[in-house]
């Protein structure tokens, strides 16, 4: 299973809770757009495959942290969306098929042109 450092993540939210209340909503709305890009390249690699063709349906996200985080991955109650451990992670005797971290690392420097341009603007 592939690792990601999410320390500078967690610092810029330790910091993000000295930030005046009136900018946090465009912090806010970087989240979201960083959320929506993340789950549309999962959806993205996982369409189209005949063996999981419902799959990519399951794949959403959920704002948390008070709207400064996200968690973005399959459902498991949605359909099939419980084989997204098996696409993602494998088992012992196969290898995942589907990239988790793909879309993140994609999206991680339009999110921190993003952020540093809402930090500008407090600035």
């Amino acid at each position: 299973m592939a690792d990601v450092d999410m320390s500078q993540v967690d610092q810029l939210a330790r910091d993000l809770e000295a930030v005046p209340a009136e900018t946090l909503p465009k912090f806010k709305k970087v989240v979201e757009k960083g959320a929506v890009n993340i789950k549309k390249g999962l959806r993205a690699d996982a369409v189209g495959h005949p063996t999981y063709p419902y799959f990519y349906r399951s794949i959403s996200y959920d704002v948390t942290d008070q709207g400064l985080g996200a968690e973005i991955g399959p459902d498991k109650d949605a359909t099939q969306g419980d084989l997204g451990n098996l696409l993602y992670f494998g088992t012992d005797k196969t290898a995942g098929v589907l990239d988790l971290n793909a879309p993140l690392k994609k999206e991680i420097p339009r999110f921190e042109d993003a952020i540093a341009d809402v930090a500008e603007d407090i600035l």
